[in-house]
């Protein structure tokens, strides 16, 4: 039986809303994601039991098999996900956390700096959102504890400065896939003005979201800006001792963590570079740095920089004498049952993924603008619109690739001049219900590098992100109706300014 074609109903909106309206009122994520599982294929074969058995069975395979053969990209992820899990087991057994963390405490002086080191690291780590969030989180998180800053809090350093970061850089695998969708549509459109690159250039400038959201992020490193939950979770993290922060035994040495981290870093970008290459010479490309990015293989080059870490880790730590042989394998159970939780909660969410696709939920919402609107609205509406598609869907790769054509051909029809500025507000949208969506994938994997709770993370964060999303759209509009993208880009920064002065000041009034 053919799924139930649920594009142009509402209906299409069911699964995945009811699964994130119950995991933010149950935070019983993994609960909350099975019933959206099992509403959406009920409803996708109407009520006929078997065959929504049968849909379920086929969506749980597609995980690791689909028409294609088996789905490396997943099965990749998971296995870069136990590697880091034993990486950083190794780590903390042998001491070499808490030696760095001591190193550090030398040279930052206070929460403020550790939570500054935290956000910073993202220049050095930008190629990939999940490589950033696992990365920085194993190499931030000693530290941040040291200092007593909660959790929450680096789970939140490290989700919004993941995805802003890689969807502003071309040379990373956001902006790869981003010029690769623009070309097309420049084509598409007889747009000679610009190359691929440089209207995604002028577009990076345009998107608000992105570069006010780690702006926000710098505010709040800089001035305690705690706002919501995260005011009760830096309070519990400031009461606890500095023991029950994280267990740590050995004697460490700086360099056992530093010469693992940095293997990680380049084994990964080498082998980006060398399955970019690959493609490319199997089209009769030659090879450049935008290329290659465009056509890597992120999963494997994950797991090839896992492994690669995993290996001088463990010649570093033998070579000290740090531990054991039966502790050495202790850590492989110790760091992969770290990331059974998250491992778990990433098949739920791409399964659901899976169902929302095949309800064309996102479809659904493209076609709720309407076509008479002022085309001054438009970049507002469409930030709105992408926020509220990778809410829902939790992707903004998929919210790029729907959005992105339907952005294009309404600016086209409505007003060209406001094509780029279209197209920006779409990326910044994706980036924003990305942000605030608990079945995001990059949202779980900022959870697992903080080894936070899910579920703190994500109300948490969402204040935060409201806020800038409450900039950005006054923002779009001013752009919308001047057609500046300096008046924009001016605006949504006079607007974050004034949310957080009245925040600092209520704070200092408060104190």
């Amino acid at each position: 039986m053919s799924p139930i074609d649920y594009s142009a109903s509402a209906w299409s909106l069911v699964p995945a809303m009811l699964a994130l309206l119950l995991a933010i009122l149950t935070r019983k994520v993994i609960l909350s994601l099975s019933i959206g599982i099992i509403v959406g294929a009920v409803m996708l074969q109407g009520g006929d039991p078997v065959n929504s058995l049968l849909h379920l069975k086929n969506s749980v395979l597609s995980l690791v098999y689909g028409e294609d053969g088996l789905n490396s990209n997943n099965i990749n992820i998971i296995l870069f996900l136990v590697l880091l899990g034993i990486l950083t087991a190794l780590l903390s057994l042998s001491g070499s956390n808490q030696a760095f963390a001591t190193w550090v405490q030398k040279r930052i002086k206070g929460r403020r700096g550790a939570k500054l080191m935290a956000a910073g690291l993202v220049f050095f780590t930008f190629i990939d959102d999940y490589f950033h969030s696992l990365a920085v989180g194993a190499i931030a998180r000693p530290v941040t504890d040291k200092f007593k800053v909660s959790r929450a809090k680096l789970a939140y350093i490290l989700d919004s400065t993941a995805a802003p970061m890689c969807v502003l850089m071309p040379i990373s695998s956001w902006g790869a896939y981003i010029i690769t969708l623009i070309a097309g549509l420049l084509a598409t459109y007889g747009i000679t003005g610009y190359s691929p690159l440089g209207a995604f250039m002028t577009m990076s400038a345009m998107n608000f979201y992105a570069i006010f959201s780690m702006v926000m992020v710098f505010l709040v490193a800089y001035f305690t800006i705690d706002i919501g939950s995260m005011k009760r979770f830096e309070r519990e993290a400031l009461a606890q001792s500095e023991q029950a922060q994280e267990n740590i035994q050995g004697d460490g040495k700086v360099i056992n963590l530093v010469l693992p981290i940095v293997t990680l870093i380049l084994a990964t970008v080498a082998m980006m570079m060398y399955t970019g290459n690959q493609a490319l010479a199997a089209d009769g490309k030659p090879f450049d740095i935008l290329g290659a990015f465009e056509n890597t293989t992120v999963g494997i080059s994950l797991v090839v920089g896992g492994v690669s870490a995993l290996v001088v880790a463990t010649i570093c730590i033998f070579a000290a004498h740090q531990i054991t042989v039966p502790e050495y394998f202790k850590a492989y159970v110790i760091g992969a049952k770290s990331m059974s939780g998250a491992i778990l909660i990433l098949c739920f969410a791409w399964t659901i993924n899976g169902i929302v696709g095949d309800m064309q939920t996102g479809k659904y919402l493209s076609t709720l603008v309407a076509s008479s609107i002022d085309p001054a609205f438009l970049p507002a509406i469409l930030f709105v619109l992408g926020t509220g598609m990778a809410f829902s869907t939790g992707t903004s790769w998929g919210t790029f690739g729907i959005m992105l054509p339907i952005a294009a051909a309404m600016a086209a029809n409505a007003d060209p001049s406001l094509l780029l500025p279209c197209l920006s507000a779409v990326m910044a949208g994706a980036v924003c219900g990305d942000h605030c969506s608990p079945i995001s994938d990059t949202t779980i994997l900022s959870s697992t590098g903080a080894q936070c709770n899910h579920m703190d993370h994500v109300t948490s964060q969402l204040p935060y992100a409201m806020l800038v999303a409450i900039a950005t759209i006054a923002g779009y509009l001013v752009l919308g109706f001047t057609k500046s993208a300096w008046l924009g880009f001016a605006t949504t920064a006079a607007v974050l300014a004034v949310i957080v002065l009245v925040i600092v000041k209520r704070k200092d009034d408060l104190s």
